[in-house]
């Protein structure tokens, strides 16, 4: 992991909680600096390097966690973790409908924190050395979608689509798959790093934004179909019949 990643931007009016972070992910090899409010948490997103940022929706002041995790997506992809009031699954899906790559309830084990945060730190990934790069790359081709997963550059119809690090890994699986159904189990397990629990969306909100980012086929067809009690399955496209 580079310096860089291991750097943790934590954005919690709670001072107490920010120096038990601070503590407990030091000791876990990270780096942490802490903003105490929206304004000075955005501050120092837009003048640092951080590998994740750990925010909380409840923030005093003008901005919220939503507002700026709103206006953090507009400037940088740097992953963001919320955390949220324990049974509030609206919070959740908010944050994830607008770029959060997780969320964790409030109050949490230091222990999951770590987890959450080295998962969504690896499917981020590190960009390759130039010299490693052909051998790290594989290449996924279904219809007019590309994706290179050493450049991790994904095209629809030789247009760039911009992903988060949980979408990328999410369509990666399903590319890498198509034609056959993979469960809800399986992606939450390989995508966000833990396993799926009755009430946890997380990955349908995923697909969801995937779904809207790479639009229909041909304007009509939905690339991505949910199989009820099963999971999806990214649907390969129709090959045109012969004349004649």
């Amino acid at each position: 992991m580079t310096p860089m990643k291991k750097l943790i931007l934590v954005i919690d009016d709670d001072r107490d909680l920010c120096e038990l972070l601070d503590e407990y992910l030091t000791r876990e090899g990270f780096r942490v600096e802490a903003a105490y409010d929206g304004e000075t948490g955005l501050a120092r997103v837009l003048s640092g390097s951080y590998g994740i940022i750990v925010l909380d929706v409840m923030l005093p002041g003008e901005q919220n966690g939503f507002d700026v995790l709103k206006r953090i997506r507009t400037h940088t992809d740097t992953p963001v973790l919320m955390l949220t009031a324990r049974g509030d699954d609206v919070d959740r899906i908010v944050g994830l409908e607008m770029g959060a790559d997780d969320y964790l309830p409030k109050p949490f084990n230091p222990r999951e924190l770590v987890a959450r945060l080295r998962a969504i730190l690896r499917r981020s990934g590190d960009p390759p050395g130039k010299a490693s790069m052909a051998a790290a790359t594989v290449r996924h081709h279904v219809g007019d979608v590309e994706m290179e997963t050493g450049t991790r550059i994904v095209l629809r119809d030789g247009e760039p689509v911009s992903l988060t690090a949980a979408e990328f890994s999410l369509l990666e699986i399903l590319l890498g798959r198509a034609g056959h159904i993979v469960t809800r189990d399986e992606l939450t397990q390989t995508v966000l790093g833990r396993s799926l629990t009755p009430y946890d969306r997380s990955i349908d909100v995923h697909v969801s934004k995937l779904r809207k980012k790479l639009g229909r086929e041909n304007g009509d067809r939905e690339r991505i179909k949910s199989v009820r009690g099963a999971g999806y399955i990214y649907v390969l496209p129709v090959r045109s019949r012969s004349v004649g």
